[in-house]
């Protein structure tokens, strides 16, 4: 081969390299994908996300005020947030754009506080020295004459949440109202921080009281029965009623044992919303539902004459981790926490022409406690006490609802100064939805404790009435530890073992059978 020859294949080759980089460049400008192992898609767009940026119809601007060279893990803030923004003006068309300003100087800071990004005192290690550096790690967001601030950026876990749900306030034209029923003992606003907190932008949370024949105001997209201790009068189960009549949404969250871990013994709680469930196609049992899949309580022993505080699973506090794959509300969820819960039922709902579906059941080791409501944290359980398995704790009904007052006179409140009821009332409705909950307390702040799932399954339960499903994907994708499954004593034991034996027997095995195929190999090669 010439060097004439041998200098133009090569310089052919090369030319075939540049234009298949070339090619492969064009393309992934146009088309733009990423492969995600993660369980839930953690560092993928979810649809929703896609679809909302999709729909822009005028451009969203994204201003990034972050200082630059931070230190690790403040860093990896900034790097996940600048992958996130490539993704939304991937799929926005051209209608979002961003860009990263590093505020230094005395005109940086000043611009960045001015927009509502305060600064942050971080810690970082510089020669060897644990130092406090000043940081701004915020952004924000800019549609027609409309702004939003995300002043921190912190939980990259949430990143997405953040951003897309700004972004569906800023082109939103105004809140939704969501209501809480007041009047019947519910706990107030002020006892919901937690689980109001992560909505309190998208939502505007009130609380109603349909005493006196004040009907549900019209502009209340959902209304939320939750933990009422007094019961219902005729007039007040009307006015809800009404509310679901004229396509209102509604989520009973009720107790049917008045139970607490100090008494020890629960009373049943009859709400007189027996009639009003049944109309709907639900029941909510009088039981106690204990599961072997449960959180745990902090308990004082006297031991020696010393007070020893240890933690012991209660069985009355299920851990749930049996949700319907079906439903956005839950499908994602890990281990939500009830308290006292009872079981629903949704059996009469085939001759009422609905749809209904469980959304959450108890573990394969539960049982149920009737009669007398007569608990002891420190008592000693069998396998007998938990013979069920998937008890029903959550169910909804969708569909064409028939009044609980249809051929029946409208309820008059007679008290002073109560409104007339409606002359011709409505007996049926358009498609709508009406949830139940065997336990009313999960979301109530002094109940959550450390438990995520119980703040997220409250958020998608209003997204999912108030028809805002999109959010509920978002809100899910952030990584957590599924609870473990119980497992006999016996069986972790034998876990336990194996963890400790089997590596270094593996190691030895493998060490054996090396010595054995070297030996073999020298005594053929002695033989030939």
């Amino acid at each position: 081969m010439t060097p004439q020859t041998l200098k133009s294949q090569t310089l052919t080759r090369l030319g075939i390299v540049l234009a298949i980089l070339i090619v492969v460049n064009f393309i992934s400008i146009r088309l733009f994908g990423r492969f995600d192992l993660t369980r839930n898609g953690q560092f993928t767009l979810s649809e929703a996300s896609k679809a909302l940026v999709r729909s822009l119809d005028d451009r969203v601007t994204v201003r990034a005020y972050f200082t630059e060279d931070l230190p690790a893990p403040y860093n990896n803030n900034r790097r996940a947030l600048l992958d996130e923004l490539n993704d939304y003006k991937a799929y926005a068309r051209g209608n979002l754009q961003f860009e990263f300003i590093d505020p230094t100087g005395e005109k940086g800071e000043m611009e960045a506080q001015q927009q509502g990004i305060a600064p942050l005192q971080v810690q970082v290690i510089k020669e060897d020295k644990a130092q406090v550096q000043r940081a701004y790690m915020g952004m924000v967001l800019l549609y027609e004459d409309k702004k939003e601030v995300i002043p921190v950026v912190q939980n990259v876990g949430t990143l997405e949440y953040e951003i897309s749900s700004t972004i569906k306030r800023l082109t939103s034209k105004g809140q939704k109202k969501v209501a809480l029923l007041a009047g019947e003992g519910e706990p107030a606003l002020a006892e919901l921080r937690a689980v109001q907190e992560p909505m309190r932008k998208q939502y505007d949370f009130t609380t109603v009281d349909v005493s006196k024949g004040t009907p549900v105001p019209q502009d209340v997209t959902a209304l939320v029965v939750m933990a009422p201790t007094q019961p219902f009068t005729e007039p007040q189960k009307f006015q809800i009623d009404q509310y679901i009549m004229r396509g209102g949404r509604v989520a009973f969250l009720l107790n049917r044992v008045d139970a607490t871990l100090q008494k020890q013994y629960g009373q049943k709680l009859d709400l007189h919303l027996d009639d009003m469930l049944a109309a709907y196609g639900l029941r909510l049992n009088s039981d106690l539902v204990r599961d072997a899949q449960c959180a745990n309580i902090s308990l004082v022993q006297q031991q020696a004459g010393f007070s020893i505080q240890s933690q012991v699973p209660f069985p009355y506090l299920p851990e749930v981790s049996n949700f319907s794959k079906g439903n956005a509300m839950v499908k994602d969820l890990q281990g939500l926490i009830l308290f006292f819960a009872s079981s629903v039922d949704t059996e009469r709902i085939g001759a009422m022409g609905l749809s209904a579906e469980i959304l959450m059941r108890s573990s394969k080791q539960s049982g149920r406690l009737t009669g007398m409501f007569m608990y002891d944290p420190m008592q000693h359980w069998t396998r007998e006490d938990f013979g069920e398995s998937g008890i029903p704790l959550a169910a909804i009904v969708s569909g064409k609802f028939t009044s609980l007052y249809q051929g029946r006179p409208a309820p008059a409140d007679t008290s002073a100064g109560a409104l007339p009821p409606p002359a011709a009332p409505l007996t049926s409705s358009p498609d709508t939805r009406v949830l139940l909950v065997g336990d009313g307390d999960f979301a109530r702040d002094q109940y959550i404790g450390g438990s995520k799932d119980n703040v997220t399954f409250f958020a998608n339960m209003v997204d999912y009435l108030v028809d805002d499903a999109g959010l509920i994907s978002i809100r899910t994708k952030e990584a957590v530890n599924p609870p473990l499954d119980p497992v006999a004593d016996a069986t972790k034991k034998i876990v336990k073992y194996a963890d400790m034996g089997l590596p270094p027997l593996l190691v030895l095995a493998y060490g054996l059978l090396r010595w054995r195929m070297r030996k073999a190999r020298k005594k053929a090669m002695e033989t030939a």
